[in-house]
């Protein structure tokens, strides 16, 4: 039996013969550094940490560049992530699938600490402010989602002050200010997030606090100086597909004699002590280190300007991959598929896809220079979604659609829009992947059987603006009823209505509606001519 902790990686051979790579830095003296002169602290320890930042984390410590390991910080603690964690000593398997049906399995040890950023125990809340006052502190990354960014609701934290924060960005901002009380040392406030200009995200949501509290006086205005000179918020971009712990996976890993326990919290988390991804991933970083950074430079993550960062994610994520994503999601939970790589088998949503990205994307992209967008377009169709082995779900995809909508597909209408000789409404893949959009969320799919939505902030709001929307009465979807969504800036960042868009998406919504089998007929429709 395999024991996932420290005292079971004792019997090195035991799992070397099993197949797992295991870490070759001194554990114990990692631990010793981390406490003594912490470097790295992530908030948002999901699988995209455990998947990436903590591997790259590790080959540091593996090769001798790095002395300290990360300091994780989750939301808020729940006993089943605090007994997770406690069992297996922090550490984690990163699974990684490989299209070939191979398999790689890694042993990540690089996580010292796991911390709780809501927590009330006095402890707690101390050890985390050490951690965060701490000289040697160079980065502070985070991985919590786009809809992590948002400060509303949490307006009490602006009268509370930092010293009575219990919002997320409230308590971040205290930590922030309990810095610059102690040595107003430099720092970079890293976001890791896949959404467009994510550093602004991150140093939105610090300042709205910020600005805040010293308009009322509660944090002198040196505190704000300090975080608009003295603190960086560079952009990122990343890419790498982590779905959810997969039971297959597990099974494999049960098949190696790993003891192996999952739940799900009350918020719907996996806990698992594994994560499984595919094997391609990118990293690009805008090179903004006000008091320096770990190398990562040497575990292939590409630090450069934020120009070029910028043309790197709208080419991901206008362009060359989640655009695609979310065009298979919403068809898939249309048409019954449970996996995306089963999808990319169907020859009509093969061609939507290739229309998205060769076809309407790439004679807009943005050339990043650091990364080939037709190379990257090529791994992304003929390896990466195909890939039979990633167990990713349109489900998982589909989730917060309202929020990615503008980037992945705004923006690219908007580049036909303003584009000299270029015209917007000669576009068919994207607005018909809009109108696949529309006619999920009204959860139905195309045999006419009920399913349920994935999550997303705005799925009541819109499903109440399409409650007069009948499958089987194309009728009962008029200009009119189409237009507040059509025309909100904030879900496209154009006016579709104003461009002239708004009479090919109603159109194809109503084809969609025809009845059942209506929606395998109108991807064919407009597909066939497609190679």
């Amino acid at each position: 039996m395999l024991e996932l902790n420290e005292q079971g990686l004792r019997d090195r051979a035991a799992w070397e013969a099993a197949g797992y790579a295991l870490p070759r830095f001194d554990r114990a003296e990692m631990l010793r550094e981390t406490e003594r002169a912490p470097r790295w602290v992530h908030f948002g320890a999901g699988n995209i940490f455990k998947a990436f930042q903590a591997v790259e984390a590790q080959k540091l410590l593996d090769s001798g560049l790095l002395r300290s390991g990360v300091v994780a910080v989750e939301r808020a603690a729940s006993p089943e992530k605090i007994a997770s964690y406690a069992e297996h000593d922090n550490l984690t398997v990163l699974v990684t699938l490989k299209s070939d049906g191979s398999v790689e399995k890694t042993v990540v040890g690089s996580i010292a600490e796991v911390r709780w950023l809501l927590s009330a125990d006095k402890a707690e809340t101390a050890r985390l402010r050490e951690v965060f006052t701490a000289p040697s502190l160079q980065l502070a990354s985070f991985t919590i989602t786009e809809k992590g960014y948002r400060t509303d609701g949490a307006e009490g934290d602006l009268a509370a002050g930092p010293g009575g924060a219990e919002s997320y960005w409230g308590r971040v901002a205290a930590l922030l200010f309990a810095r610059w009380q102690v040595n107003a040392a430099p720092l970079a406030m890293v976001s890791m997030d896949n959404c467009s200009h994510n550093g602004d995200k991150l140093r939105d949501a610090v300042l709205y606090f910020a600005r805040g509290w010293a308009e009322r006086g509660l944090v002198p205005e040196g505190f704000v100086a300090y975080l608009t000179e003295k603190v960086s918020f560079p952009w990122t971009m990343i890419d790498k597909i982590t779905p959810a712990p997969d039971a297959a996976v597990a099974e494999l890993l049960r098949a190696d004699g790993l003891a192996l326990a999952s739940s799900v919290t009350e918020r719907g988390t996996h806990i698992a002590p594994f994560v499984n991804a595919e094997e391609s991933e990118y990293l690009v970083v805008e090179d903004d280190f006000p008091n320096g950074r770990p190398p990562l430079e040497q575990t292939g993550v590409l630090f450069t300007d934020r120009d070029t960062v910028s043309r790197a994610e709208r080419m991901k994520v206008c362009t060359c991959l989640n655009p695609l994503h979310t065009a298979l999601a919403v068809s898939g939970c249309l048409l019954g598929y449970t996996r995306i790589s089963e999808e990319m088998k169907d020859p009509e949503l093969v061609r939507l896809v290739r229309g998205v990205g060769y076809d309407e994307g790439l004679p807009v992209v943005t050339d990043p220079g650091v990364i080939d967008p037709r190379a990257f377009l090529d791994t992304v169709v003929n390896v990466r979604v195909p890939n039979p082995f990633l167990p990713d779900t349109p489900q998982r995809i589909a989730t917060d659609t309202s929020q990615k909508i503008p980037i992945r597909f705004g923006e690219t209408i908007r580049s036909y829009a303003e584009q000299p000789g270029r015209d917007v409404t000669a576009l068919t893949c994207i607005p018909l992947a809009i109108a696949l959009w529309l006619r999920y969320l009204l959860a139905v799919d195309d045999a006419l059987r009920p399913f349920a939505c994935s999550p997303d902030p705005m799925l009541g709001e819109l499903q109440g603006l399409l409650s007069g929307v009948r499958v089987g009465t194309p009728e009962s979807v008029s200009d009119a009823l189409l237009a507040p969504i059509l025309s909100n800036q904030s879900l496209f960042t154009v006016d579709l209505v104003e461009l002239g868009l708004a009479p090919k998406i109603g159109g194809m919504l109503r084809e969609l509606l025809a009845g059942p089998g209506a929606v395998r007929a109108t991807l064919k429709k407009y597909t066939a001519d497609m190679p």
